[in-house]
């Protein structure tokens, strides 16, 4: 039997979601890569959202379909037409994603059919007893099935595993499929697995589809159908997915963007071999170990930046006008900072400033040292940015909190199943009475909710920004014993300590601001911004005149 992990993660919504970890994804924790610019769905008609994704469907260009509308089908904005539309095209992408991870597809020649038929059968298990709905069988089989006729008609899985799959084999296939599944009630486990096996016999006599090979199919797309967050994961995205926790990774530290001409450095992680290499935000990637990458599936161009530790990796790099130079890159273990500018942005009044940017296991710790730093300094007020922090652990987030509560409840979750009902309260012997400011914005996630809502309903600062995510389900991540592969699953849902929904709904600002300023072209966003210089006005008019002897601002509980 596999094992469960205890950690509990309110996933970042854009960056390990399978469905856009084809845009954005850690190349074994060392790359992010983001979505090219795209105007997604909140920012257009209806009837525009729908001409723009009709002409992406027929030019198969899915990455941009998914980005377009993912907001919106988040959010429930969606029409049914829409939404079949965009799931189609998330299916797409996870294929590719699949297709694209050499050791997964390595895994796939090993696997027999007795493990697969295994595997899905204790994923389809987890979904029965843990995820936060009932399942419906008939919808999550009939994914599964709408996934292989995408795989079939792909030519990379084609070559690779259905290399009988001519144009009539195929629609005999989907006549076949058609046959298994009209009017049959697949309302149990059992009824999924038996529909299962005959769809495996029909792919294999049909299109020539190993079975171990079908069974991952059909698990990874019905897992996939569950929810905006559920989601298979592969080797390299479940090692990824652990990397982001930790912290840490074997890469190069840089953070990279789609482009037409290949990829964009958006940012270089301080002290990483990209910084010490001299790699600067704003840099286009053209060639990876000699070879051109534009127009290259962002996961092959992914996986020529991955190797072993203490390896180098040669990189084709523009700087503004000019030729492309060489720049020759090694592979280190590199520190994620949860924490970043960390500064005394008003010295004569003692206001104080840090960026949490995402939830991890040392995040509450490193807040702490911030802070002695800043409180060393001269400190009388805190501002927290968590603008564009999209979550992280559950135990981060009620750790964070823990540091500015005396006591109370910080979060509650509810979930199908009792076990996953559970009140997490404030602790800590000691907490931080420095007054607070927190910053908000549309991508201030999961954990980064939790963080503020805590800080609102216990009064303990004040909220400066825009409207939060909205994001209120807690995912549990479950690793499977079959090739390496694992489950991210939906297990609860999360309310504040006065008892108020996160989901769909998000935090809203004490103080509203319209954001007017853009990022940069490489996405980088100016921090002297007008959320910020409010919170600075703000901050000064509750201040007291600076007095000669600083304040304890730290009490330890007795």
């Amino acid at each position: 039997m596999s094992t469960v992990t205890s950690l509990r993660c309110l996933i970042r919504p854009w960056w390990i979601s399978i469905l856009k970890s084809v845009f954005i994804i850690l190349v074994g924790g060392a790359l992010a890569v983001q979505p090219s610019n795209f105007t997604n769905a909140s920012d257009i008609s209806v009837d525009d959202l729908a001409v723009r994704s009709t002409k992406l469907e027929a030019a198969g260009q899915w990455p941009e379909l998914v980005s377009l509308c993912e907001t919106a089908a988040r959010k429930g904005d969606l029409s049914n037409e829409l939404f079949q539309r965009y799931d189609l095209a998330k299916i797409h992408c996870d294929l590719d994603r699949r297709s694209a991870e050499k050791a997964y597809q390595d895994a796939l020649q090993h696997i027999t059919e007795g493990e697969a038929r295994q595997l899905f059968l204790e994923c389809l298990g987890r979904i029965n007893s843990h995820h936060v709905t009932n399942p419906d069988f008939h919808k999550l089989i009939g994914r599964g099935c709408l996934a292989l006729q995408v795989a079939i008609s792909d030519p990379r899985f084609q070559s690779i595993h259905a290399r009988q799959a001519t144009p009539d084999r195929i629609a005999l296939f989907q006549r076949h499929v058609q046959h298994i599944i009209e009017g049959r009630s697949i309302e149990t486990l059992t009824d999924a697995e038996t529909v299962a096996i005959w769809i495996v016999r029909a792919a294999q006599s049909v299109v020539g589809i190993p079975p171990a090979v079908t069974f991952l199919e059909m698990t990874a797309a019905s897992v996939g159908g569950l929810d905006e967050y559920s989601a298979f994961l592969t080797t390299g995205q479940l090692n990824d997915l652990y990397a982001q926790i930790e912290g840490n990774f074997v890469g190069l530290g840089v953070e990279l963007k789609s482009a037409e001409d290949g990829l964009l450095v958006v940012h270089v992680i301080s002290g990483s071999p990209a910084e010490r290499s001299g790699l600067k935000a704003g840099d286009h990637l053209i060639g990876i170990a000699g070879k051109p990458i534009a127009g290259m599936h962002v996961d092959a161009a992914a996986q020529l930046l991955q190797g072993p530790e203490g390896s180098r990796v040669t990189l084709a790099v523009l700087r503004g006008i000019g030729p492309a130079r060489a720049m020759s890159v090694r592979r280190e273990h590199v520190e994620i900072p949860s924490i970043e500018d960390i500064e005394l942005l008003d010295r004569v009044n003692g206001i104080g400033y840090l960026h949490i940017t995402s939830f991890q296991k040392k995040t509450a710790s490193d807040l702490d040292t911030a802070m002695r730093q800043l409180d060393a300094s001269g400190m009388r007020s805190l501002i927290i940015d968590l603008r564009g922090n999209p979550g992280g652990l559950l135990s981060a987030a009620v750790d964070v909190s823990d540091l500015f509560i005396d006591r109370g409840l910080v979060v509650a979750t509810r979930g199908r199943s009792p076990e996953e009902d559970f009140n997490y309260t404030a602790s800590r012997s000691g907490t931080w009475h420095m007054p607070l400011t927190l910053l908000i914005d549309g991508d201030s996630a999961s954990s980064s909710e939790i963080f503020a809502g805590a800080m609102r309903d216990h009064g303990r600062g004040k909220i400066i920004g825009s409207r939060s995510y909205g994001k209120g389900s807690i995912q549990g991540i479950f690793p499977m014993d079959v090739a390496g592969v694992g489950m991210r699953l939906t297990t609860a849902h999360f309310y504040s300590p006065t008892g108020q929904p996160y989901s769909r709904v998000g935090v809203s600002p004490d103080l509203w601001v319209q954001q007017t300023a853009r990022p940069d072209a490489t996405g980088q966003i100016i921090k002297n911004d007008a959320t910020l210089a409010t919170a600075l006005n703000e901050v000064r008019k509750t201040l007291e005149p600076v007095v000669s002897q600083p304040v304890a601002r730290r009490i330890t509980a007795q």
